[in-house]
């Protein structure tokens, strides 16, 4: 099974194992496959994850060992997951023309050395130790970065307790948070560098991040809005983010070189129609602006929703396709640098109940009946690096995005 750019293609798996050198028993096993590109346009950046189950078959080995992926002679980062929701190899492509096809080789060796490869991706929760809750406000201490966090019942909303306010992920060209609080809001820390920022952020404590710095600033002003594609329902006309719950934990479920992601548990979310628990990954990989969210329920959540937040310097922007995603977002001068900014959610549209609004945000409402619920989102603040600067290339951008999730990359095995 290999699943590319989160969506899963199924093949046999029927081509043989190969030695780089059959004289020498120390030489790494290999196969090889194809990945070909249907459409009439290069695509940049397209993920492929094979997964544990197919490593473990094609190499026919329970042992631990590392693996290499070759484009010709030249490597390409790849990491190995064994968490998260794309457990299993994970490497992305640099480029792919127009109806092409790639010849692709993974190596496997069972020394463990792995590469040094460049950190496009990370993702980190901070909390402080060594003070104390006085009043729900945590005086003293110092921040550490933990790999999970039950959340403490004392911890509200400026706490100041856990750095930036919740988890934090970003890929080479955006980065994103969200409030581990009953908030539980989605915002944007707009980048104008390449390399990871975020161990940086908050570290004096307070939110100097809403002000101008050299790698850049929080660009979204999320307040009691949807911000950008956060957890909600639609109940009596107005969207209800994830807010009463009987307990939060939240996990770095991988933070690697070219893919980090952030697992959240929300126990007991108190619904209309009973409590259910939440299960939320949220993935990024390298070369991208887009977030994937992958929810699982407990229970069948009636309207579940998201959408973006309602600011009247952006302009409100709808696909109108036949495809098998659509997108809602706006685009304008609604950064908080005063400059423009665009933001989307990307949906499968076969999902989708209606699209409408409430007094603060613009709403995406979806049959959530299975319990499951996956979507995009995505921001481009135009000081990124080649950043996008009108509103005309940001819906070329958006159109693009949704015809490359449409028409995934095809594998083709040797």
């Amino acid at each position: 099974m290999y699943l590319i750019h989160g969506f899963v293609l199924v093949v046999a798996l029927s081509c043989t194992q190969e030695k780089k050198n059959e004289n020498s028993e120390d030489s790494p096993e290999s196969f090889r496959f194809s990945v070909e590109n249907t459409l009439s346009l290069e695509r940049s950046s397209e993920m492929v994850v094979i997964s544990l189950e197919d490593l473990e078959e094609k190499f026919d080995s329970k042992q631990d060992m590392s693996f290499r992926v070759f484009l010709g002679e030249e490597e390409i980062s790849s990491q190995l997951n064994k968490k998260g929701t794309d457990k299993g190899l994970v490497f992305v492509l640099p480029t792919i023309g127009a109806n092409q096809k790639l010849d692709i080789e993974v190596q496997a060796s069972p020394d463990l050395s792995a590469p040094n490869y460049p950190k496009l991706t990370q993702a980190e929760l901070s909390h402080k130790f060594g003070g104390e809750f006085k009043d729900r406000e945590y005086i003293g201490g110092h921040f550490e970065n933990v790999d999970s966090l039950h959340v403490p019942a004392e911890h509200t909303d400026h706490s100041w307790f856990i750095r930036y306010e919740g988890p934090g992920w970003e890929s080479d060209l955006v980065g994103y948070r969200f409030y581990l609080d009953w908030r539980n809001g989605i915002d944007v820390f707009g980048k104008k560098v390449k390399n990871p920022v975020l161990q940086d952020v908050g570290q004096d404590g307070f939110d100097s991040y809403h002000e101008p710095a050299d790698w850049g600033m929080d660009v979204l002003k999320v307040g009691k809005t949807l911000g950008l594609g956060s957890i909600a329902t639609w109940e009596d006309g107005k969207a209800r983010r994830v807010d009463v719950t009987d307990s939060l934990y939240a996990e770095i479920s991988t933070n690697g070189p070219v893919y980090s992601s952030v697992m959240t548990k929300y126990y007991g979310w108190d619904l209309p129609s009973g409590k259910t628990d939440i299960l939320a990954n949220i993935s990024i990989h390298s070369g991208t602006s887009l977030s994937r969210m992958d929810l699982e329920s407990t229970n069948t959540i009636e309207n579940f929703a998201t959408g973006l937040i309602k600011d009247p310097k952006g302009e409100l922007l709808v696909s109108d396709t036949d495809l098998d995603y659509g997108y809602i977002a706006t685009y304008g001068p609604q950064s908080l640098a005063g400059d423009n900014l665009g933001i989307a959610v990307i949906y499968p549209v076969g999902k989708l109940k209606e699209i409408t609004e409430d007094e603060l945000s613009h709403v995406l409402v979806f049959d959530s009946s299975d319990k499951k619920m996956s979507y995009y989102f995505l921001a481009a603040w135009e000081q990124e690096p080649g950043g996008i600067t009108s509103q005309e290339d940001f819906k070329k951008y958006l159109d693009e995005e949704i015809v490359k999730l449409s028409n995934p990359l095809k594998i083709l095995v040797k």
